[in-house]
């Protein structure tokens, strides 16, 4: 992707009512072009009705692999309650060393991509809740999985930490260092299967805290290729898997600012 253009891309449509009310506000009213869908969100039922109202939303998987109810049986991949397991760390040493939970993995994505086909969607692009797929295991069965598919797009988040910094002033991170390196492996394996990705993301040191003032300055900021700055804006707090410290409002109220939405229209629209 050479030609300039910026993605904005709101991720878990169909986590719940608030998220997806949110969503639809900051697509039709605001900045957002695309949504990552949770097909087994509690609220995916209602996201997919919301969708069908909004033709120009781009719609992509949003892979599930922790936190909420699996698609179909996920040996070895749920916890005690019947959700996906969200003992990140525990979780991804398994990985690394039962080879079992790793083809678990990869009919777990492919179990979520046959879901979202049923709906009669065709994704515009597939990314990871919690960036599950920088783990190089889920990164591999990941890309596999949409090499086979034939996806238009995968993220790959790499951030790069000067872009963040002309904004504000941002330490160096040991932990932004080596997830960078994690989506730069994500991104040479993603080329050598053929799969297209985007160039930079933005939000993940910003994550639930995307305010107008920083949105203003990455939209600001020229830069070749595909950007992609993915949010997370909801109605209210209090849901079920929100998270308690995301700003949800202050980022809605953001996504739909006069001023934000000029500086997008001047940006590239992707």
């Amino acid at each position: 992707m050479n030609a300039r253009t910026t993605i904005v891309t709101a991720d878990d449509f169909g986590l719940s009512d608030e998220v997806d009310e949110a969503i639809e506000r900051a697509h039709l009213g605001g900045i957002v072009t695309h949504a990552s869908l949770m097909v087994g969100g509690p609220s995916a039922a209602g996201a997919i009705g919301r969708a069908a109202r909004m033709p120009r939303l781009g719609v992509g998987l949003h892979v599930a692999l922790c936190e909420i109810a699996p698609t179909g049986p996920a040996p070895g991949l749920v916890d005690g309650g019947g959700l996906l397991r969200d003992d990140i760390a525990r979780y991804g040493v398994a990985l690394g060393l039962r080879p079992r939970l790793a083809r678990a993995v990869e009919d777990q994505i492919e179990a979520q991509f046959d879901a979202f086909a049923a709906l009669g969607l065709s994704p515009t692009h597939v990314d990871a809740h919690k960036h599950l797929h920088l783990h190089p295991v889920v990164g591999d069965a990941l890309v596999r999985v949409a090499a086979r598919r034939r996806v238009p797009r995968l993220r790959v988040p790499f951030e790069p930490r000067p872009a963040l910094a002309a904004i504000e002033p941002t330490a160096p991170s040991a932990f932004h260092a080596a997830l960078n390196l994690a989506a730069k492996r994500l991104a040479r394996a993603a080329r050598a299967a053929g799969v297209p990705t985007n160039d930079v993301l933005f939000g993940l040191r910003w994550s639930g805290a995307m305010s107008k003032r920083r949105l203003l300055g990455l939209l600001g900021a020229a830069r070749p290729g595909a950007t992609e700055i993915h949010v997370h804006p909801a109605t209210a707090h209090g849901w079920r898997f929100h998270a308690p410290a995301y700003r949800y409002a202050e980022e809605l109220a953001a996504l739909t600012d006069p001023d934000v939405r000029a500086a997008f229209a001047a940006a590239g629209r992707g």
